[in-house]
């Protein structure tokens, strides 16, 4: 394995020249970052009037969903009844029961586009309640959707400061090919994921465990094609004790491990179906970090491509089904779960989703289980909410605190630990990013900071996008 370049002692700084950069223009509403958040919170400010600029850092939308291939789309529905068993031959999970959504809005604008272009299964309990969807498709839709409500794009462009203006409005610095270009906004959305902007403004937060401050690990997913599902099946049924819906293989894996084939941080291999018969999105590379670190996140990569090799060999050689198997595609980059968690004018609990709590201020709710992965190796916690419930997630946990003119969306909002966990999953990040962008819409045509937009007129507006809010 190659060796990674070593992080200096102490951190030493150099002092950089000063430079001139490119003035790419300004807009009411900026978001930052790509992903579903940043999709939501687009789609959201441009459908309250504002004229918005999206910019990504890499050259297609999508985030982790096409980035990190992290697919499918988990549930974001409550269960209102228990599951009572399922259908493994459909290789998606089988844990959860029937229930309603609790995310809409652009999120189901993004599906629909899906689901007519052929990239994805509608979720229903024949999915388990996921979306599984096709990445290119989702690239390609997405582009469609924001040019449908005139949201301008620059690609390509990674944001590396922030500043306010004198005119109350914010100056962001985006290093390009083409040299620094800044771009000017009376309100800006984060949307980078890990918070980057809101940590340049100096706005506080919170990174991993209370105890230890270590985070979930990071995974590089993949995509593997040619696989036999019937062969697969087959050997599924005959050992019902080795693959529970989506995951095991336990004993094959041992014999591995024995003949020093596989070294994995995790005890089993996770893989899902995907819109094609014979493709599986493949969730079992692990490894710990910081992905805020570029010496973690290069120790990341070259750690979890070594894996993907041992478990494609494995598959290829000692899984049925999987003899004329290969790798189609890995992510861009290795899939990050937990960075910074911006600290707001409410920060959410465990407590506060395991008990279903509701708020007056809520502009998004989630049912997602609790979902915490060991950075320490294997093993997953796993709590569920209470049967048929749904927890809000307030305005209060995208405003953060001593800071003006932005907010946050997606998986940075304010949270502990235990509810990050929870609402850092995709289609909750699309909804309270489209609630971002609902909230910076409004309060640019108002001339005043967000934090002073009432959030029963970001609910209404919400609500008037089609948004699922408690009535």
């Amino acid at each position: 394995m190659m060796n990674a370049l070593e992080q200096p002692h102490g951190m030493p700084s150099v002092q950089l020249p000063p430079r001139k950069a490119t003035h790419g223009g300004r807009a009411e509403v900026l978001v930052v970052g790509g992903g579903p958040a940043g999709i939501g919170a687009a789609t959201g400010a441009a459908a309250a009037g504002a004229d918005v600029v999206l910019v990504e850092r890499y050259g297609f939308l999508g985030g982790n969903a096409t980035a990190a291939l992290v697919m499918p789309l988990m549930s974001f529905h409550n269960e209102m009844k228990q599951a009572v068993g399922g259908d493994d031959n459909r290789l998606l999970p089988t844990d959860h029961g029937e229930g309603e959504p609790v995310v809409a809005g652009v999120l189901w604008t993004l599906l629909d586009h899906l689901v007519r272009a052929g990239g994805a299964t509608p979720p229903d309990p024949s999915t388990g309640y996921t979306v599984p969807f096709d990445p290119e498709l989702f690239k390609l839709v997405t582009y469609d959707m924001l040019a449908g409500c005139g949201v301008r794009l620059l690609l390509h462009a990674f944001a590396s400061d922030l500043m306010p203006l004198p005119d109350g409005g914010s100056r962001v610095v985006f290093e390009t090919k083409s040299g620094p270009v800044v771009l000017d906004a009376d309100v800006v959305v984060d949307c980078t994921g890990d918070g980057d902007l809101a940590a340049a403004t100096g706005a506080p937060y919170e990174i991993g465990r209370p105890d230890d401050g270590l985070t979930q690990p990071m995974t590089l997913m993949f995509r593997i094609g040619n696989m036999d599902r019937a062969g697969f099946l087959e050997y599924a049924h005959e050992h019902p004790d080795q693959w529970k819906g989506v995951h095991g293989l336990w004993d094959l894996i041992r014999q591995a491990r024995d003949a020093g084939e596989l070294d994995l941080p995790r005890e089993d291999i996770l893989f899902f179906a995907t819109p094609h018969p014979d493709e599986v999105s493949v969730n079992s590379t692990r490894v710990g970090g910081l992905g805020i670190s570029v010496w973690d996140l290069t120790r990341a990569e070259l750690a979890t491509h070594q894996q993907l090799a041992q478990i494609a060999r494995f598959l290829h050689t000692r899984v049925p089904g999987f003899e004329h198997s290969y790798v189609m595609q890995s992510g861009v980059q290795v899939g990050v779960r937990e960075t910074r968690r911006v600290l707001g004018d409410y920060q959410l609990t465990g407590e506060d989703v395991l008990s279903a709590r509701s708020f007056d201020d809520v502009i998004a709710r989630g049912a997602y289980p609790v979902d915490i992965h060991n950075p320490n190796g294997p093993g997953t916690i796993l709590r569920r909410l209470p049967q048929g419930c749904s927890y809000d997630i307030p305005l209060r946990t995208l405003l953060p605190r001593d800071t003006d003119g932005l907010l946050v969306a997606g998986r940075c909002i304010s949270g502990d630990h235990v509810a990050h966990s929870s609402y850092r999953i995709m289609p909750i990040s699309m909804a309270t990013g489209q609630a971002a962008g609902v909230c910076a819409a409004l309060a640019a045509h108002a001339g005043k900071p967000p934090r002073e937009i009432p959030a029963s007129q970001v609910q209404r507006v919400l609500r008037a996008q089609g948004a699922s809010l408690p009535t």
